[in-house]
């Protein structure tokens, strides 16, 4: 008998590990599809919420919050790259990249699960704002994305002008933080199992099997 999962990932689109993450642990809910299948709810986590309009170069924003030298940010790139290449996507990370505010990223999403189409938005904001990278705080990105992931772009534009959702993505922002989660991605498995991180696809599966088999 196949278990069914509940998975809320608790992510922000801004985070490098939280694409590397999904592509992992979907890849994982592929290998184990055998012993189980899974919802993911994608959940709202914000890595700079006062990041302003235009947002800030990212080597730039790393060293102001963590100290990290431009030789060390070189090669933790390198390393972000890589592993997302390695689990087919493309991140086009650079010295100019920038990173920039996501909370209307974060209300078009909430509308998508509305919609039924919340995990093809994801990607795409993963991809325009990694491959691309485009501001996705920008709303022509957005609506862009919208379209890319089969939604109906007139409907996202007018969820973007109205504020919409927004008292909904601060009020599941602020459940998760009371919660525990200060990090991200997070994965939280049937409301109590919690994997931290852009985990390897191997460490996935072998949780989510024996999440599973426990019942």
């Amino acid at each position: 008998m196949t278990a069914h999962l509940k998975i809320d990932f608790v992510s922000d689109i801004a985070c490098p590990w939280c694409i590397i993450g999904l592509r992992a642990l979907e890849e994982a809910l592929v290998r184990a599809a055998d012993a189980l299948d899974a919802e993911i709810v994608f959940q709202p986590f914000e890595l700079n919420p006062a990041m302003p309009a235009g947002g800030q170069n990212m080597g730039e924003h790393i060293a102001e919050k963590y100290g990290s030298t431009p030789e060390q940010s070189a090669v933790n790139r390198a390393m972000i790259v890589d592993r997302a290449r390695e689990l087919g996507f493309t991140m086009a990370m650079t010295e100019t990249s920038r990173l920039y505010n996501t909370f209307d990223a974060h209300r078009l999403l909430h509308w998508a699960q509305i919609e039924g189409g919340q995990a093809a938005l994801k990607h795409a904001l993963f991809t325009a704002n990694f491959t691309d990278n485009a501001d996705p705080g920008d709303h022509h990105v957005l609506v862009d994305a919208a379209a890319k992931a089969g939604l109906d772009p007139v409907a996202a534009e007018e969820v973007l002008r109205s504020g919409r959702y927004a008292d909904e993505v601060r009020a599941a922002e602020e459940l998760w933080h009371a919660r525990g989660i200060n990090a991200v991605p997070a994965i939280v498995i049937n409301d109590q199992h919690l994997i931290s991180g852009g985990q390897p696809v191997d460490v996935f599966e072998q949780a989510l099997r024996q999440i599973a088999a426990a019942g």
